[in-house]
């Protein structure tokens, strides 16, 4: 993987470049949709590609080591084959599912046994094993299997899981170093920043990742329910550690003013689940602010779905229509709803990356995030 910054915002520390995997170039920043059990909940691949213009999907560890498998995910040949997606992917550790399984998992030293949700079978990751279902799985991107806590928490419980995700990130290189690529593509591991809310162990973890050298690196333990500005607060303190000619990938975020905020903080790349799942709930976002298709201003707006939108969904359908699907819990409306915010997520960072090379970014994010927050 090769990472090549093309402009930088002097207002901010926020960077347009380009990331070559061996499935595709990826223009940053990027906001990766989420596929996690080998889809993009309610989206078509062919509307992923065509439409949205996602240039990579995330897909996730823990759920397709539960479904399909990894038997069936090698015998396709990979996750790429096994979906039709012929462009990057990047596959979280498992670390933030199974910290999400707290009444039904046990940590040590060695990794975490936990239950399954699916059938109630017990299971053991290790950094280990999450390397092996990663390497199965086929993705360009690996992220190191880590654990993280909530926010807050206590400063030693913070501590100890720093300390617990450094050792098994060496582990994960090994497993690596010792196990050849299965499919004939470059595969990279992104190693992710711990520390909680606490700045001194965030800058101890930021620094040992740096010293880790590798291609492309992660934060964290953030989006897990603290307020904006911790976020904001952390991100910006560790993007000064991490290494300018390396991507940086904050997980699970966010919003799109968040996404906007700490592109300006120095981030490359994103993922969340929020587009398709507040779309199934009838919230699109939009760059005028956030609409509730199931508020009744809209029974009878017929204008489209929206006028400032690049997907097909926001010609051909008006607001009334989709406001009428969910009332009727069509799931037609979700479809089109997840469509939407895709490709308005996509819409944002590609502008956002244009103002980078322009050199007006910090301006811009200023003029537009109030109206982004915005309730119509």
């Amino acid at each position: 993987m090769k990472f090549e910054i093309q402009g930088k915002d002097p207002n901010s520390k926020a960077r347009a470049g380009i990331i070559t995997t061996d499935h595709g170039e990826i223009q940053t920043p990027i906001f990766m949709p989420v596929g996690t059990v080998a889809s993009v909940k309610s989206v078509h691949q062919r509307e992923l590609k065509e439409d949205i213009k996602a240039q990579i999907i995330l897909g996730n560890t823990y759920h397709l080591y539960l479904r399909p498998g990894t038997d069936i995910l090698h015998q396709a040949g990979g996750l790429h084959k096994f979906m039709n997606w012929d462009r990057p992917i990047l596959t979280d550790s498992g670390g933030f599912q199974v910290y999400s399984l707290a009444t039904s998992r046990k940590k040590s030293e060695e990794g975490v046994r936990f239950k399954s949700h699916i059938d109630g079978s017990y299971h053991m990751f290790t950094p280990e094993k999450s390397m092996e279902i990663q390497r199965y799985i086929g993705a360009d991107i690996f992220m190191a299997f880590d654990e993280l806590t909530g926010i807050p928490a206590e400063y030693h419980d913070a501590k100890r899981a720093m300390h617990v995700t450094h050792r098994w990130l060496e582990r994960c290189r090994t497993w690596l170093n010792e196990n050849p690529e299965l499919y004939g593509y470059k595969q990279t591991l992104y190693p992710i920043v711990q520390g909680n809310s606490f700045h001194d162990l965030r800058k101890e973890s930021a620094q040992y990742i740096t010293d880790f050298n590798a291609d492309g690196n992660a934060i964290g333990g953030l989006s897990v329910g603290e307020p904006e500005d911790v976020m904001y607060e952390i991100t910006d303190l560790v993007t000064d550690i991490l290494p300018q000619e390396k991507p940086r990938y904050l997980m699970g975020v966010g919003t799109p003013w968040n996404i906007l905020e700490c592109i300006g903080l120095g981030v490359d790349q994103f993922d969340c689940v929020m587009p398709t799942r507040n779309a199934r709930n009838g919230m699109l976002f939009t760059w005028n602010g956030v609409m509730n298709m199931k508020n009744a201003k809209w029974k009878d707006d017929f204008s489209p779905l929206d006028e400032l939108g690049t997907s097909f969904v926001d010609q051909e359908y008006s607001k009334a229509y989709v406001r009428h699907l969910f009332i009727s819990e069509e799931y037609l409306g979700k479809q089109i709803a997840s469509v939407h915010n895709l490709a308005f997520y996509l819409d944002l960072v590609q502008t956002a990356r244009k103002h980078i090379l322009e050199g007006d970014f910090n301006e811009w994010k200023n003029q537009v995030v109030p109206r982004l927050r915005q309730r119509l």
